[in-house]
């Protein structure tokens, strides 16, 4: 067969998509929007093979509308911007719009996503991406905000054997075939939730076994898989598990497991600069002010990475792994932003105290911007009590320093300072 299995098994209708029941089982969100027929601009997050594209395809064949697909990795803006011109002259009469299909949209650059905004406002074309990557950090707040994020998990053990024994039924090659699935457990762990991934290695596996029957056995998958080990993608698998693994190995400070865990997204072929990125973020989250050398370190880390290269860009992730993960831990900090957060989406835009509003106009300073403000380097220790909440939140504390060295003299200090607020 010219096509692969697993384009061959690629479903049409939601009646035949396997996984994802919290979004297209009967009742869910797409389910419905698909039933409805008005289908709103979106992101689908999740991991390699779990069905984001054939979703996509699906939404657009069976509201009826054209679809239009662009690869993040090869497009660039002249081939989103000639895209969206033709779904314009094409829409004639149509009363929905066109859908654009943007594969791993976290490698689309600012630009690039910029250049959709408008075509997406306007309703010239209904955005779908897809990506592996978290889109809080890989797309463009604007384009956020008018898309919907949906996550697609990894395809549970039994959506797995569903697809494995409906392809050996209804497959056009292989249900000429006798094939017999006498043992699984091998075909699930090497797919690691990745049905692509699975009907991969299946196909390998009953063409590997030449003509007759074909008892497909874990002694039998694991020899074929050693015979070609290039045969699956390595790069995906457990991704999602095995990074969790590893910031929570570096957050409990076992500097043994974060090593182990990190050797298994080496071995696996994992993209360093997504390892040296997490690595950043747990400084900050999770040694934080306890260490505030973690940070710098880890980002020292991933500048090396970028300049070394690999395999040698292994050294200082690892490195940076021992090191925050026998760090003292702190969360104050990210504890911190998320309640100053929270407390400014209640109160809104309170007004700034005017001793702290600036006055560069002659103006600003008759209406009392500036007045009174004390400027602390004038003051014993560099310090002077004064009002910097606004009114309304005077009393209010966003930080509280948590039992480490480091913020035990921190909070010390304030305390010494501001002695009302003890």
């Amino acid at each position: 067969m010219s096509q692969p299995l697993a384009e061959r098994m690629r479903p049409t209708t939601l009646a035949d998509y396997i996984g994802q029941k919290h979004l297209v089982g009967p009742g869910a969100v797409l389910h419905k929007m698909v039933e409805q027929r008005r289908v709103s601009s979106m992101i689908l997050w999740g991991p390699p093979g779990v069905g984001k594209t054939t979703l996509a395809q699906i939404i657009a064949h069976q509201v009826e509308v054209p679809f239009y697909t662009l690869s993040a990795v090869t497009s660039g803006v002249k081939d989103v911007r000639e895209v969206i011109d033709k779904a314009k002259n094409n829409r004639f009469f149509s009363t929905e719009s066109p859908i654009l299909f943007i594969d791993e949209i976290h490698r689309f650059s600012k630009s690039q996503q910029d250049s959709l905004l408008g075509a997406v406002e306007k309703g010239v074309v209904t955005l779908i991406g897809a990506t592996t990557e978290n889109p809080s950090f890989e797309v463009i707040r604007p384009l956020l905000s008018r898309c919907q994020l949906y996550v697609l998990k990894s395809l549970e053990k039994e959506d797995l054997l569903s697809l494995l024994q409906r392809a050996v039924e209804t497959d056009i090659y292989l249900k000429t075939r006798d094939i017999q699935l006498e043992e699984t457990e091998a075909l699930l762990r090497y797919s690691g939730g990745d049905a692509r991934k699975l009907l991969n290695i299946l196909e390998m596996v009953v063409t590997s076994a030449g003509e007759g029957t074909v008892s497909i056995t874990n002694r039998l998958v694991e020899a074929c898989l050693q015979q070609n080990p290039l045969a699956y993608d390595k790069q995906g698998e457990m991704h999602y598990d095995i990074i969790s693994a590893f910031i929570k190995s570096i957050r409990g400070s076992d500097p043994n497991a974060a090593l182990y865990w990190l050797a298994r997204m080496i071995e696996g072929g994992e993209d360093p600069a997504f390892i040296a990125r997490r690595l950043v973020i747990s400084a900050a989250e999770d040694i934080g002010l306890a260490n505030p050398n973690a940070l710098l370190l880890a980002n020292a880390a991933f500048d090396a990475v970028q300049k070394i290269g690999w395999p040698e860009g292994r050294i200082p992730l690892a490195e940076a792994t021992v090191y925050l993960a026998t760090c003292e831990k702190s969360n104050s900090a990210y504890l911190g932003i998320n309640q100053a957060m929270e407390l400014v989406r209640q109160t809104g835009n309170l007004p700034v105290p005017l001793p702290l509003r600036n006055a560069p106009t002659q103006l600003m300073a008759q209406l009392g911007y500036h007045d009174g403000y004390l400027y602390p380097h004038d003051y014993q220790n560099n310090f002077v009590k004064q009002q910097y909440m606004p009114d309304e939140l005077r009393d209010v504390k966003l930080w509280k320093g948590q039992h480490n060295s480091q913020e035990v003299r921190m909070t010390q200090r304030m305390n010494d300072l501001w002695n009302e607020k003890k």
